[in-house]
């Protein structure tokens, strides 16, 4: 389950996502596969060669790429989801979500 992103965020990330632009969009979420996880970051671009490229600076791995036709994405969680956002200085997202 996810809350906590307004409507015109998910609208630009798609948008973002759609023209081959790396993106984040940071929204709360509950998974009982992931306890302890009360976040996740998507990160996404259509131009899954510069998706991969830019996972693989962060160590992940392209078989983690959620392969949604439209909006191909990794998604972040945990201690790496922080370590990667403080990186990219998504300053806005860490603190929203207290991250």
């Amino acid at each position: 389950m996810a809350f906590g992103v307004k409507r015109k965020e998910l609208k630009e990330w798609k948008s973002k996502v759609e023209n081959g632009e790396i993106t984040f969009l940071t929204h709360y979420w509950i998974d009982d596969r992931f306890p302890g996880c009360n976040t996740v970051t998507k990160v996404g671009c259509s131009d899954l060669d510069k998706l991969t490229a830019w996972g693989e600076q962060y160590g992940l791995l392209s078989k983690w790429i959620h392969r949604d036709p439209r909006f191909p994405h990794f998604d972040l969680f945990g201690s790496r989801q922080k370590e990667i956002l403080t990186k990219e200085k998504q300053w806005d997202q860490i603190e929203r979500f207290h991250i």
